[in-house]
């Protein structure tokens, strides 16, 4: 995943808030990138602009070649949806549905044969037990294998998750750090934005955000 040049402005009134400034980077299949900075930096603007949530108003996002930002939102959700793993910060569960439905839903959105069954896919996360719990009956660190189930569902290239351990003790959190360095060895790229130390710690590379642009 590339990104060049990313700018990001909000209106609100007479009031222009620059969100992104020149930011750039690249994520190699395999990284594992922590984005870091004060609360209102731009990280999750950053995020929402890589994963095609959101469209910059200058600068490209490429992924695995091809442009995903100024596209057709059709075109934006197709190719999240088959490479893009996407952990947020308030969970990416629907609450309706128990843990293994949440997973199959994603797939069957996608359509494509993928490898991750949801049985194997929870397993690998721990979380085989709780296939048939709803999200509310989960702890927290359940919680974010679950929403780790989710995003994983469709084999992605890339995972962009925003603040996945930001609820959870330091046990948990360094748990859920381990399955993204696994996921990572196997050749997936993760970028996360953090403001937990732990997460800079575990990181390949540590990128720092400071009022929207890369300090480092």
């Amino acid at each position: 995943m590339e990104a060049a040049s990313l700018y990001r402005f909000f209106r609100a009134g007479d009031e222009e808030t620059l969100a992104l400034r020149g930011v750039s980077l690249t994520l190699n299949p395999g990284e594992v990138v922590a984005v870091v900075g004060p609360s209102g930096s731009g990280k999750s603007t950053l995020l929402g602009c890589l994963a095609g949530l959101d469209e910059p108003d200058g600068g490209t996002v490429r992924l695995l070649g091809q442009r995903i930002s100024h596209q057709s939102e059709r075109m934006r959700c197709a190719l999240r949806s088959r490479h893009v793993g996407l952990v947020y910060q308030d969970r990416n569960l629907l609450m309706p549905l128990t843990i293994e439905q949440n997973v199959r839903l994603v797939q069957r959105v996608d359509g494509r044969s993928v490898r991750n069954h949801p049985t194997m896919l929870l397993a690998s996360l721990g979380i085989a037990e709780r296939a048939d719990a709803y999200p509310e009956q989960l702890s927290g660190g359940e919680l974010a294998r679950a929403g780790l189930a989710v995003a994983l569902a469709n084999d992605p290239a890339v995972v962009l998750a925003d603040e996945p351990t930001g609820e959870l003790d330091t046990a948990t959190e360094a748990d859920v750090l381990r399955v993204l360095r696994e996921l990572a060895t196997g050749g997936t790229a993760i970028i996360i934005a953090s403001h937990s130390s732990a997460v800079a710690a575990s990181a390949d590379r540590v990128i720092t955000l400071c009022d929207g642009q890369v300090m480092s």
